[in-house]
């Protein structure tokens, strides 16, 4: 029962940070939502800090089940946005704590590996750069900020993708098109020999 619990918890945990970010989330409302006493929360994760902490934790690992680091840019870059794109509750968490939410982020452990992830993101660009599958024209750096910007613009700014694009922000039609656009931006010009 308590694994069941604890999931039923982190659900409501990520659906209520991302309706009102990190401070104006309460435990007690991650517990009305869960179906649980409050005093769960304390129990299972330490309190919010920590289920925010478990939450990384959880998000880290599953991005690492559904991208590969031997994928190529195209499977990589679509298995971002839907990730993304498939979870807007986290989505909106992350932007909330972009705006200076206030959740601890960076002094934590999770923190940490989320700077380790978005390092080891740029490295492997720059081995996609070196190996040609990616033109050196761009930054690996602008390059992993574009890939965070189309994915995280639906949730953002859903009337902006909408009104630029013509589709509606985080459909399969919008992942297609970023990854297509991306992939052709990104891509280097075969040579004449070639």
């Amino acid at each position: 029962m308590s694994e069941a619990t604890k999931q039923k918890i982190l659900e409501a945990a990520v659906a209520e940070f991302g309706a009102k970010g990190y401070a104006g989330a309460r435990t007690a409302g991650i517990a009305a939502r869960a179906g649980v006493n409050q005093q769960l929360i304390a129990y299972y994760f330490g309190g919010k800090q920590g289920l925010l902490d478990e939450l990384r934790r959880r998000w880290s690992e599953q991005q690492d089940k559904v991208m590969p680091a031997q994928s190529d840019f195209a499977a990589t870059l679509q298995a971002y946005l839907d990730i993304t794109l498939d979870q807007m509750d986290w989505a909106r968490l992350v932007i909330w704590q972009g705006l200076g939410d206030g959740a601890e982020s960076g002094a934590t452990e999770a923190g940490e590996a989320q700077a380790r992830r978005l390092r080891e993101g740029v490295e492997r660009i720059e081995a996609r750069q070196r190996s040609g599958e990616l033109t050196d024209a761009v930054s690996a750096e602008f390059v992993m900020l574009l890939a965070h910007m189309v994915a995280f613009a639906p949730v953002a700014m859903p009337q902006v993708v909408r009104t630029i694009t013509g589709v509606e922000p985080g459909s399969p039609d919008y992942r297609s098109l970023c990854r297509d656009q991306l992939v052709a931006l990104l891509t280097p010009e075969p040579s004449p020999t070639e």
